[in-house]
């Protein structure tokens, strides 16, 4: 199924039975209690089985593995070479459940002790993603073992479990896949190591691997457990066939701006290690900070360091990622380096428009603006007080930009996207101080960051909406710039009154002559945003029936009904004159959406929010423009663009 089909047929679930990567992966982030915890990431593990990984963030723990082939409270290490401890009841991990896993009543810093935050990894059993295997040694070279990976594993990694052995790593990007002899080790920064005894020179396949007499990996009587990581093997996704993991390498060039990973996708989770010399096995993911060009968030599995920054080591792009640190451990110039990369979540078509939206005061606790779902962007002012609006996203970190300025960004330290259920960490209750929270989604969402290269006319930039874009939003991150916006089939500036313009566009989306349509793979910008050496980001929206609708509407100056296939009304609109100068005016249910008085703001400026005004009301389709409406809202001919979310 493609995902126009997936759009068209989104409410009935037509492609309920698909795998997504969402469905098979999760990082999950929550702070210590020492007492009963219960993870709700929505990976499947009593049904499917799988693997968990916990690492403390601000304390020093290293990995706590288990995997639902042990017992409750059992576990092994990855920074080192033990067997497996069975911490009993109650420390470490319960039970495997439905929808995540419980975390037994327990202090143990490893895992849950009060006032220290974690990070887990959940991988669930699935074909052409990931498979668990346990196995007893019989120390007889050319030992085949069965799997259910259902593809050719790219990496598999083998530990003995009742014995003191390293964690033994096939990758197929090791020495290449002829000789089959090259191994690293998960718990050691050791360089790569060759022997025929570890996979007996054999190739994997799509139903077995082979290890040799190794005692790393077949000692006559030992106990392994082997966990296997496809490559490239499809699988997923509305039509069945998307990859959600990669497991390839790269070259080091010694610069600061390194090689680009080429994987088709962009990726949520990346495992890096150096194979030609000594170097630590890196673990970054998008939930705990690996921002475009920003600080990314580190932790290890052969350490047991606390979380650190490694300056733009994985800088996250549309189609994969590029390497942004001339330092060893990343990209050592001519250094050879193996990874494993997972897909960016949330490829379902939304259902619901609070799966992807919502609308926060600031809270006594953190997170300051809660949404209930991972935040990817939102921008937050105070309502009833001049002030600025300011707008920051995950895969930019810690920055914000003004929708009311042409301002460069800025940084703010309390920009934070390290929760499960809200964003920024500046606290206290604050009735007034508002936070509209979005999360990437198919046909809903998307942001796409880029630098400039200043080659040619014209840039085409991939995206992962996966429909044709109806609003594409650009702006230079490092200087002063406007914010140029394709609205609609209107150019207009968010920053400003001015009336939009309809293709062709002449200076922007194009050639600087030529409109040039975006597309449900990319869109096209001209040199003006592509300048060398300059950072720019770009948001875009569409039409998920029945949960956003982008469109436009003719004033009637007279009650006028926007039919937006909704069933409960609007909960966001946005709406701008564009035949006409006019402001975008920005009303929301948690303010007042009502039969009354509806307060709104205008996202081109700092005013306070107007609260003595009736121009729009609740209409279960959409929204309603009342006859006492402003010329900016609803004149007698004029034409107006609007986003409205349900």
């Amino acid at each position: 199924m493609t995902l126009k089909n997936a759009l068209v047929s989104a409410a009935g679930n037509a492609a309920a039975d698909n795998l997504y990567v969402e469905d098979v992966f999760s990082t999950y982030l929550y702070t210590g209690n020492s007492s009963t915890q219960t993870i709700t990431n929505g990976i499947d593990l009593a049904g499917e089985g799988g693997l968990v990984w916990i690492n403390g963030r601000n304390v020093a723990t290293g990995i706590v593995n288990w995997d639902t082939t042990m017992s409750p409270y059992a576990n092994l290490s990855t920074y080192n070479t033990d067997a497996i401890i069975d911490q009993g009841s109650p420390y470490g991990i319960a039970s495997a459940n439905t929808d995540g896993f419980s975390i037994g009543n327990t202090n143990w810093i490893r895992v849950n002790s009060s006032g220290y935050t974690y990070a887990s990894w959940t991988f669930r059993k699935a074909e052409k993603f990931f498979d668990v295997v346990t196995y007893t040694g019989n120390n007889v070279a050319g030992r085949t073992i069965a799997h259910n990976l259902g593809s050719v594993p790219g990496c598999i990694i083998v530990k003995a479990i009742n014995d003191a052995r390293n964690w033994t790593v096939f990758h197929h990007q090791l020495d290449g896949v002829a000789s089959n002899q090259g191994a690293v080790f998960l718990n050691t920064t050791d360089a790569i190591t060759y022997s025929s005894t570890l996979w007996n020179n054999t190739s994997p396949t799509a139903s077995v691997f082979t290890v040799g007499a190794s005692g790393n990996v077949n000692s006559s009587g030992n106990t392994y457990v082997a966990y296997l990581f496809a490559h490239d093997a499809g699988g997923f996704g509305a039509d069945g066939t998307e990859n959600v993991i990669s497991c390839g390498s790269y070259t080091g060039n010694g610069s600061a701006t390194g090689p680009v990973v080429s994987l088709g996708w962009e990726p949520q989770w990346v495992l890096v290690k150096r194979t030609d010399f000594t170097s630590q096995w890196t673990l970054s993911d998008n939930m705990r900070g690996q921002p475009v060009g920003g600080a990314t968030k580190i932790l290890y599995t052969d350490s047991t360091d606390a979380e650190g920054s490694a300056t733009t080591a994985v800088s996250p792009n549309a189609d994969g990622f590029q390497v942004m640190s001339a330092g060893t451990t990343f990209n050592a110039s001519g250094g050879t380096y193996i990874y494993i990369a997972i897909r960016r979540g949330h490829m379902k078509v939304p259902t619901s428009g609070t799966e992807v939206y919502n609308i926060s005061s600031r809270q006594a606790t953190a997170p300051g603006y809660v949404s209930g779902f991972p935040v990817d962007m939102y921008f937050y002012r105070r309502s009833d007080a001049a002030t600025n609006w300011l707008l920051g996203d995950r895969l930019r970190g810690g920055n914000v930009l003004f929708t009311n300025l042409t301002d460069a960004e800025s940084a703010a330290v309390n920009v934070k996207f390290d929760y499960m259920n809200g964003t920024d960490s500046n606290t206290g209750a604050f009735a007034t101080l508002y936070g509209w929270m979005f999360r990437r989604a198919p046909g809903f969402f998307d942001v796409v960051c880029w630098t400039g290269d200043g080659v040619g006319t014209t840039r085409t930039l991939v995206h992962n909406l996966g429909v044709v874009p109806e609003i594409v939003i650009a702006k230079k991150r490092g200087v002063s710039s406007p914010w140029y916006t394709n609205f609609a089939n209107y150019s207009v500036a968010l920053n400003s009154t001015n009336a939009g313009t309809t293709p062709p566009f002449p200076t922007v989306w194009g050639d600087g002559s030529t409109y040039i349509a975006p597309t449900a793979d990319n869109f096209t910008v001209n040199s003006d945003l592509n300048q060398a050496g300059q950072a720019l980001v770009g948001y875009l929206f569409a039409t998920v029936p029945g949960v956003s609708k982008v469109g436009s509407y003719t004033g009637t100056a007279t009650t006028n009904q926007i039919d937006c296939g909704f069933s409960s009304g609007a909960r966001f609109v946005l709406i701008k004159r564009a035949d006409s100068t006019g402001d975008w005016y920005v009303y929301d249910s948690a303010r007042g959406i009502v039969a009354g008085n509806d307060p709104y703001l205008l996202l081109n400026s700092t005013a306070a929010e107007v609260t003595s005004t009736d121009y729009v009301d609740t209409y279960s389709a959409g929204f309603e423009l009342t006859s006492t409406a402003p010329a900016g809202l609803n004149a007698s001919g004029g034409t107006y663009i609007f986003l409205a979310i349900a």
